[in-house]
């Protein structure tokens, strides 16, 4: 809880709003009316009677940034209904079901408005991590009942969701295998160097609890792996060779198993190529600070002569620091959805 807030001033006047931005465009999503004063362009959350901020907490994101032209889309899923906080206090001990909606907006669009899509179950407190694939978002952690806050929900969200950005509408999420650890309020996921996501922590109670409670305080970390990361996919799985350290444009080495077998009469092995880069986040509270995904314009790749299932990709990086702030980021050669090991690169101040 937010230093010197009540109980009472967390329902009537959300805390902790986000901002995301790309472009000049800034959103500002959830949150009370004062958290906007300083806002250049800004929308509330999707207008659907409910609250998705903290304590309520939906999660949101900044959908993958395609070049030529970029059309930024934010992403915000889950909550609860309005004093959803309240009644889990006081002796009253109700627990109201998490929200099951996402809203979906165009940040860019001269009248920017939600669309809502529904979820295949409810969620609050989830993390949103966009998957380097460019593709999929996995929305991860929280509950499926009440709010953020101590001793707040009483059911975990266990089953993983990834959501289709690109897909037709209705046939966006699709729920994945369960894990059998709660990670409600203050868990946390990451994005790893080789596609998997880092989930850890829990902790519902104002201190550490370990024992005698139903869900405990637990420090443990797990790995959740996407489905690109099965061992069916490892032949179709670019491999980053020899990257170029530095340049406006950037040179990419990398193979692809199954290509090489195709010029040996196999099956085909490389499809629509393309590269992406991702800025690491800093997850908390349900919301992953510093995160964004840009698809590099890819200039040429050929295959190398006499080096089957090799390739020569040149890709060019964003023209501006509005879109690719100075950082490190993570970058992967992407095989129909099926991303390679990424590698560390630097985008610097220009002196």
């Amino acid at each position: 809880m937010p230093p010197g807030a009540s109980s009472s001033s967390i329902t009537s006047s959300p805390f902790w709003p986000r901002s995301l931005a790309a472009g000049n465009r800034p959103l500002g999503v959830g949150g009370s009316p004062r958290a906007y004063r300083s806002t250049p362009v800004a929308t509330r959350s999707p207008r659907t009677g409910t609250v998705r901020n903290y304590p309520s907490s939906g999660s949101s994101v900044l959908l993958p940034l395609k070049p030529n032209p970029i059309e930024p889309d934010v992403l915000v899923c889950g909550g609860a209904p309005s004093g959803s906080y309240n009644t889990t206090k006081g002796g009253i001990g109700t627990f109201v079901p998490a929200l099951t909606t996402c809203g979906r907006i165009k940040i860019t669009d001269a009248a920017p408005a939600w669309v809502i899509e529904t979820m295949p179950s409810a969620r609050v407190m989830g993390d949103m991590i966009l998957l380097p694939n460019g593709a999929e978002v996995a929305i991860i952690n929280g509950a499926a009942d009440s709010t953020a806050g101590w001793e707040s929900t009483k059911t975990p969200a266990y089953a993983p969701v990834v959501y289709r950005p690109d897909h037709s509408p209705g046939d966006r999420f699709e729920e994945q295998t369960a894990t059998g650890v709660a990670r409600l309020y203050h868990s946390s996921a990451v994005l790893l160097r080789d596609g998997r996501l880092l989930v850890g922590g829990s902790n519902p109670h104002t201190y550490y609890n370990f024992s005698n409670v139903q869900f405990p305080t637990d420090l443990s970390l797990e790995a959740f792996s996407p489905e690109y990361l099965d061992a069916s996919n490892d032949m179709l799985r670019p491999r980053i060779l020899e990257p170029s350290p530095t340049g406006a444009t950037v040179a990419l080495q990398f193979s692809v198993p199954a290509s090489a077998r195709r010029r040996r009469g196999g099956a085909a092995g490389l499809g629509d190529v393309s590269v992406t880069m991702v800025a690491p986040s800093f997850t908390t509270h349900s919301f992953a600070m510093n995160q964004r995904l840009l698809f590099l314009d890819v200039t040429k790749n050929v295959a190398i002569r006499g080096r089957a299932g090799t390739f020569n990709a040149s890709v060019t990086m964003p023209a501006t620091a509005v879109l690719a702030p100075p950082g490190y980021y993570m970058l992967f050669v992407v095989n129909v959805h099926i991303p390679s090991a990424g590698i560390w690169v630097q985008i610097q101040t220009q002196q």
